[in-house]
């Protein structure tokens, strides 16, 4: 009896009669899977089968898995950065060297000065004009803070004035034997507290007009001075790193680092001219600003002053009217902006 050539046992798979695969398909997909060599990059493979008549019966075919869009798993591979990413955080990064080369260079420089191993560039022009600066901005704030004392004190006593005023009104009607005295105080001390309220609105029209100068335009100049101050810390910082690399060797090394340490000391020159220009002309504005504003209060607190203390009210308000002072009546409240349409 002729017997049947040997088969491969991983070729043999029950078919149904209806040509599908039984139950045990999975388990040959896992065992043909595990077997097929990894580089080959077969990641799934199913089991298909053709015409089971004649003597097609019983032959399957492997062919790669495409899936059928459920669990389907992605297939890994390089991953490529975007160069947007990529070229922010280099930019990101040489903004932090330079930084942080800027503040080594500038604090080696401030400390080798406090030391007295650097040298400085100093214009003592404008060195000086700095000086007197600072010293009469704090001498107009010593100034503004006394007038505030002072107008705080007068507010006080005008109130205490309208208060006496009205209490010695009070008893002229009822003391008919001292009617005309208390009338005669109760008449002094109201116009007393009117004269202090014109007085007051002086004081106070003063104090605003010196504050806006110490704290604002003479501080806006300051800050202009600190922008200097800062570029001549720089300018002088790569100004000692140059001299130390010209001091030094000149080779095929060194050359390269003399070029880019004087491109920094040109760029940081330009830098410090500049601002030294800018606080020359804001010193000199200034200076023509705060006279022009200084005189013309010190006019008005002057007489004032002496236009209350004389008794003189009609000086006093003409005094205010000089310099477009304008006084809020009590009790009366700003027009609402209806109003003023």
């Amino acid at each position: 009896m002729a017997q049947d050539p040997p088969r491969n046992t991983a070729a043999e798979i029950p078919v149904t009669s209806n040509g599908e695969l039984d139950s045990s398909e999975h388990v040959f997909n896992l065992d043909l899977k595990r077997s097929v060599p990894a580089g080959l990059g077969l990641s799934e493979t199913r089991i298909t089968s053709h015409g089971f008549d004649g003597s097609k019966e019983g032959i399957v075919e492997a062919t790669p898995y495409q899936g059928d869009g459920q669990g389907t798993q992605q297939r890994s591979g390089p991953v490529v950065l975007s160069e947007e990413p990529r070229s922010t955080a280099i930019e990101k990064f040489e903004l932090v060297r330079r930084w942080s080369l800027n503040t080594y260079k500038c604090t080696r420089q401030i400390i080798s000065e406090r030391l007295g191993r650097g040298s400085r560039t100093v214009d003592l022009e404008l060195e000086a004009q700095i000086e007197i600066l600072r010293d009469n901005k704090k001498k107009y704030e010593n100034v503004l803070k006394l007038a505030q004392t002072l107008s705080s004190q007068l507010y006080q006593m005008v109130q205490t004035q309208r208060q006496l005023g009205d209490a010695f009104a009070d008893l002229s009607l009822k003391s008919l034997e001292l009617h005309e005295e208390f009338g005669y105080n109760a008449d002094t001390q109201k116009l007393l507290a009117k004269n202090g309220e014109t007085l007051l609105g002086a004081i106070n029209f003063f104090i605003s007009s010196v504050n806006t100068l110490v704290n604002k335009t003479i501080e806006d100049t300051l800050i202009t001075v600190k922008q200097y101050e800062t570029a001549r810390i720089e300018y002088d910082a790569y100004r000692t790193d140059l001299e130390e690399l010209n001091m030094g060797p000149r080779d095929a090394t060194t050359l390269p680092k003399i070029e880019q340490s004087q491109q920094l000391f040109q760029t940081h020159k330009e830098k410090y001219d500049k601002m030294r220009n800018d606080v020359s002309i804001k010193l000199k504005f200034l200076e023509e600003n705060k006279v022009k504003v200084l005189h013309n209060q010190l006019v008005l607190f002057h007489n004032a002053i002496a236009a209350y203390f004389a008794g003189n009210q009609k000086q006093l308000e003409q005094t205010l009217k000089q310099f477009h002072v304008k006084l809020k009546t009590p009790g009366v409240d700003a027009p609402s902006w209806l109003e003023e349409q």
